[in-house]
């Protein structure tokens, strides 16, 4: 009988991609849901990724912020993908609501995948947890790094450095024989399999939908199916227990590179897309009114080249160019019928 495999938070973005990576590979996919009301969905998006699992895919009810459904998920599976997260939203915004429930997802996942007997946790991680609140440090970030949790950092990113930090303190004093490697992405593009996309994608939406100008920011980026597939080599090769995995795919680029290339390679579908950069104190001005924007101030002008030389070095890691990771999430967005007043 082929291993069963935990994906948390199923209607996720990479877990998604993850899922199909696994299906393909053989093995038979456990996601948990908050809903069982989800099904159907995460069931379309993995057809629209070229997958019909059947019966090989099952889903579980379990939530980050309860004890109840984990055991029952952790059940008779080998290895766990762990990505949820949660993420707060209306008037929860004070800090403690994005890192009390990361951390304690975390721990919850892990204890749940301990006392079931699963052999590695693979832990979706961010590159948030790497490369933030530093000050220049004239090299490309690697796996050793860690985001300076006092430096200038925004809630989302100080709660992936803790979480993580937790999860290998967790290993470290009671993961029993329980394994773990993290894979930490750098900007996740790639081909979107429904109108319920990551936060990354809606980057190149905005794009294509015409937003006005971009801040000075400049990022790494990675395809999401490059990101399942590191998954995959971090639950199997030997050499990942207790590693880090940075995902990322050459150097980083200017947001405004990124939208000069949609308008280079899409030609009329990319007409709305702008090529202006705005000043650093017109988005500092903003973000003084603005909360959403204030996480952007400390990123202008930011060094953020990352390197994914580990994963290839250890585990033969091929990863896309980032320019057919740019334009596999336009292209899906427009096939998908999500461009302009769409979702």
């Amino acid at each position: 009988m082929t291993d069963q495999v935990l994906v948390t938070g199923g209607t996720g973005f990479i877990a998604q991609h993850c899922m199909l990576a696994l299906l393909d590979a053989g093995y038979r996919v456990k996601a948990t849901v908050r809903s069982l009301s989800r099904e159907a969905e995460v069931r379309a998006n993995l057809k629209t990724g070229g997958a019909e699992p059947g019966d090989r895919l099952s889903f579980v009810v379990a939530e980050l912020a309860s004890d109840e459904g984990w055991a029952e998920a952790a059940a008779r599976c080998a290895y766990a993908f762990h990505g949820a997260s949660p993420t707060p939203s209306g008037d929860q915004v004070a800090e403690e609501d994005w890192i009390r429930p990361a951390v304690d997802g975390n721990l919850r996942v892990l204890r749940a995948a301990r006392d079931a007997g699963i052999k590695r946790v693979v832990l979706t991680s961010a590159f948030g947890a790497i490369g933030v609140g530093h000050k220049p440090l004239g090299r490309p970030f690697v796996e050793t790094d860690w985001s300076d949790i006092n430096g200038n950092i925004a809630p989302y990113q100080k709660s992936k450095t803790l979480a993580e930090r937790a999860s290998w303190d967790f290993i470290a004093s009671e993961g029993g024989g329980l394994e773990l490697a993290s894979v930490n992405p750098t900007m996740v593009l790639g081909p979107a399999l429904g109108p319920d996309y990551s936060h990354s994608i809606r980057t190149i939406k905005q794009m294509l939908d015409g937003q006005p100008g971009y801040p000075k920011i400049r990022t790494c980026i990675v395809d999401v199916r490059d990101v399942a597939d590191l998954h995959l080599r971090a639950m199997i090769d030997p050499a990942a227990n207790g590693e880090r995995f940075l995902a990322t795919a050459g150097h980083s680029l200017w947001m405004v590179e990124i939208a000069k290339l949609l308008k280079e390679r899409l030609g009329p579908e990319a007409g709305q897309v702008s090529t202006r950069v705005l000043p650093n104190l017109v988005i500092r001005t903003i973000a003084m009114a603005n909360p959403a924007m204030k996480g952007l101030v400390p990123l202008l002008g930011a060094e953020m080249d990352a390197s994914g030389e580990k994963a290839q070095r250890l585990l033969g890691w091929k990863p896309r160019s980032r320019e057919d990771a740019i334009i596999a999430s336009a292209e899906s967005l427009i096939r998908l019928g999500l461009v302009g007043n769409a979702a």
